[in-house]
């Protein structure tokens, strides 16, 4: 898949950009604050209706501004032409410029995958944050799986309400308590199943990939879900999952929230059996969150059949030469690829001779020029 072109209004400190892209390398360069990040924040933001780095929409709206709008056109098989219209306290999402009501069916027109300097929070960070990151990759292969979570966490939310009642000793619906739960415990074993799945494909791909980059082997990424599950049988997780809502309900009353679920689940990022969290340094940390997501371009490719956009905000000025080798042998010649950098001679000469070349300066194109 190309994203021909993108053109955003009010979002970040840009007024007014508009930009027309290579369909192969697309490097953004300029000093540091001239607005590079924020032209793949507005591509990532038009592929997936979020930010990568921040849980505020809000804040995305440029100062004094109403509205933010991005828009892109996106060739696949056959051309889309995609648009999100951003408001303080709504987003509408368009697909040839007709309201999509399912942001589902929207996300899955457009894959992108983001190596950035927040990606270290991926390990660094809290569980929220690794759950943020693996339902998204999964909702951009499974608009299924998005619908289900959406789903869930309405559902956790309700179920929380009624904690909070019996806490007050307000009355409760036992029945319409224990429905609840039996949607959730519903909701959950495809959760639970789809994670698991995810998870093993990852690490038939990521740990030889991780041995290229780092030499290091042994390389490994645990899922820990909330409850003890052996088998990810869905009987057995139901069962599972019943025991513990059941068992804990007085737990969970007093706390007043829903203590087990996929909501609370965990993913942890290992050499062996230590956790690079605890274990590793911040060199072995960025390599492993290098190698997840080259492990998700092959993903992609297997699985949907077609490549990504790549995303690389800055990446090459942290990486020695082997590195940065090691990197780009893994982006192959189908993907596009859209790199920021505040020098070019952090880039590879190779990447260089078939680019696009874009200075930003201010929230402005200074100069456009293209390489082949």
């Amino acid at each position: 898949m190309i994203l021909k072109n993108i053109k955003i209004i009010n979002f970040r400190n840009y007024k007014k950009l508009e930009l027309a892209l290579n369909e192969k390398v697309n490097i953004i360069y300029g000093h540091n604050g001239a607005g590079k990040t924020n032209i793949l924040e507005s591509i990532y933001f038009l592929a997936l209706t979020k930010s990568h780095r921040t849980h505020l929409d809000s804040t995305l709206i440029k100062n004094e501004e109403e509205k933010a709008v991005i828009k892109g056109t996106l060739q696949k098989e056959i051309s889309y032409n995609l648009e999100i219209i951003l408001n303080e306290n709504k987003k509408t999402v368009k697909i040839d410029n007709k309201k999509e009501g399912k942001i589902s069916s929207y996300i899955e027109k457009m894959n992108v995958i983001i190596f950035s300097s927040e990606d270290l929070e991926l390990i660094k960070g809290s569980p929220k944050e690794r759950r943020k990151y693996i339902d998204l990759q999964l909702s951009q292969l499974s608009s299924n799986y998005y619908n289900v979570l959406n789903d869930y966490e309405k559902l956790i939310k309700i179920r929380n309400e009624e904690l909070k009642k019996m806490n007050n000793h307000e009355h409760t619906d036992l029945n319409y308590f224990n429905i609840l739960n039996d949607y959730i415990i519903n909701k959950s074993v495809f959760i639970y199943q789809m994670r698991k799945k995810y998870i093993e494909k990852l690490n038939e791909i990521s740990p030889k990939i991780f041995e290229e980059i780092s030499g290091l082997k042994k390389f490994n990424i645990k899922y820990k879900p909330s409850i003890e599950i052996d088998i990810f049988d869905k009987d057995k997780i139901k069962e599972r999952l019943k025991k513990e809502l059941i068992e804990n309900l007085e737990k969970e009353v007093s706390a007043k929230m829903t203590l087990y679920g996929p909501h609370r689940d965990d993913f942890e990022f290992c050499i062996g059996i230590d956790n690079l969290k605890e274990f590793g340094s911040q060199g072995q940390q960025k390599m492993a969150v290098i190698a997840l997501k080259l492990s998700e371009i092959e993903i992609f490719n297997n699985y949907k059949n077609t490549s990504p956009i790549i995303l690389l905000d800055d990446v090459f000025s942290d990486l020695d030469s082997i590195k940065k080798n090691n990197l780009l042998k893994h982006i192959n010649k189908k993907m596009q690829v859209i790199i920021t950098t505040t020098d070019l001679e952090n880039i590879d000469k190779r990447l260089l001779k078939k680019a696009k070349l874009i200075n930003i300066e201010k929230g402005k194109i200074i100069n456009e020029e293209v390489r082949q």
